[in-house]
């Protein structure tokens, strides 16, 4: 058939309007009004609300497109190969990634050889005294 959904949607509504129409031609005339008044009140209802939801639609749909926009440049900072940030070498998946954020070859992974700027000094101090928290004896205070 090859159709959208709106135009599968919009077949299908003439398809049961169709249908409706030929019941009511072969039914009682006190029974035809009642299925004209309720395809009347159906088709008033539908298009009281369809303009709401369209106008209300769009934006959301545009609202969706710019977080998944964002997202998606969130989500890809760096393009191409991954390289040695010191000595632009490709590493792949043989590269290092360092404390201080930046990726690295064999020859540079160490703190020492790219000029590091993560403090490994504070950062072991820091794990140190958050391993051993101090004890104090309070009955010694007391004396």
């Amino acid at each position: 058939m090859n159709m959208c959904s709106k135009c599968h949607k919009t077949m299908l509504f003439q398809q049961e309007q169709g249908a409706k129409l030929a019941s009511a031609v072969s039914g009682s005339p006190s029974n035809i009004m009642k299925e004209t008044f309720t395809a009347a009140l159906a088709d008033a209802e539908t298009k009281s609300v369809e303009p709401m939801a369209v106008s209300v639609q769009p934006s959301s749909v545009q609202v969706a497109a710019e977080v998944v926009a964002q997202e998606e440049a969130a989500a890809k900072p760096k393009e191409g190969p991954s390289r040695c940030t010191t000595c632009n070498k490709r590493v792949g998946l043989t590269g290092f990634k360092c404390r201080c954020g930046d990726l690295f070859c064999g020859t540079h992974r160490y703190a020492d050889v790219h000029n590091c700027s993560f403090n490994y000094h504070a950062a072991g101090q820091e794990a140190i005294a958050k391993a051993n928290p101090v004890v104090k004896a309070d009955k010694l205070d007391k004396i």
